[in-house]
């Protein structure tokens, strides 16, 4: 017989305690529905180390800076909300035999805390470094906003800190990791380019953001924009009629070209903004998750020059 490795006795260790977590938590649900595991089928034989991301966009950036040479995969599934999101047993079990996790931080995944509580598994906050925009109103009044990645400047940050958590992981394929996050934070670098230049054209009262949440706080600030919006964080929340009186007026009063909304929530209200005012609908942007593979954003690159070309065509487009 070979030499068990300290890696592989952690390994069945956590398979063991995992499948045991997993089973007593369906016992304690009983008849309760859970939603199937975001996991896909994953060859037995790959033997690389494991890295768990909290949503599908975490996932695609590791991806890039981990290429070959890491399996990574997300918690949650393509299209699905983050804010909200309710861990299932299948998750669990993956977390506790993962190698190393990472989530977004800035109170994003409210679920998040619970979910590692008691895994003896490392993870890094992959937003550590970045400078976080207060919340101005609502219930999240002062506390950072969540979607720094949405700033194709923050996502650098997020880059780095991937690249050094894999170094970490796997020293013997450092120089990769450092040589991909370069690649990377380069085509990154280059859509905030596009974006600001693009809108340079614009007269200062139609330098203007308006979607349906909050979450263009950081991309705004990069491109030179003013952000409004109808609620702050909650995607689920429904904007009261001053909210969305508030944002008529505003869009009203510096003649703003176009609104947007988000592809996780409804667009019916900012349809009232629309019908109100001389704005055109300017599209559906993309934030707390990936397309399907055929969809308009499969990748985190795609997602960001979707949104940035939208808010580029729709402010220098429509313009009257």
């Amino acid at each position: 017989m070979g030499t068990v490795t300290n890696t592989e006795r952690r390994r069945s260790i956590r398979s063991i305690l995992s499948s045991v977590l997993a089973a007593a938590i369906i016992a304690t649900l009983g008849a309760c529905t859970s939603a199937p595991d975001a996991a896909a089928t994953v060859d037995p034989n790959d033997q690389r180390p494991v890295v768990l991301t909290t949503f599908t966009v975490l996932a695609d950036m590791a991806q890039n800076v981990a290429g070959e040479h890491l399996r990574v995969e997300s918690i949650t599934k393509v299209g699905a909300e983050i804010h909200g999101y309710q861990p299932t047993p299948g998750d669990i079990a993956k977390a506790a035999d993962a190698d190393l996790i990472l989530d977004n931080g800035l109170n994003l995944e409210a679920w998040f805390a619970q979910f590692v509580d008691g895994l003896d598994v490392p993870h890094v906050v992959v937003s550590e470094g970045v400078e976080t925009i207060s919340i101005a109103e609502d219930a999240y009044e002062g506390l950072p906003n969540p979607h720094a990645w949405m700033s194709p400047l923050n996502a650098q940050i997020y880059v780095d800190n991937m690249a050094q958590a894999f170094a970490e992981l796997d020293p013997g394929n450092a120089a990769d990791y450092a040589s991909n996050a370069d690649s990377y934070k380069t085509e990154l670098q280059a859509v905030n380019d596009e974006l600001t230049t693009e809108l340079e054209i614009l007269a200062p009262n139609q330098r203007a953001l308006v979607t349906c949440e909050g979450a263009f706080s950081y991309l705004a600030r990069d491109a030179g924009l003013s952000e409004h919006y109808l609620w702050a964080v909650n995607a689920e929340q429904q904007s009261t009629p001053r909210q969305v009186a508030a944002v008529i007026d505003y869009v009203r009063d510096n003649e703003v070209p176009a609104v947007f909304c988000e592809s996780t929530v409804s667009d019916r209200t900012m349809q009232q903004v629309v019908e109100a005012s001389d704005a055109v609908f300017g599209g559906t942007l993309y934030v707390d998750s990936l397309s399907a593979a055929d969809g308009p954003v499969p990748t985190y690159l795609e997602l960001l020059r979707h949104d940035a070309q939208l808010v580029i065509d729709g402010l220098t487009g429509a313009r009257s």
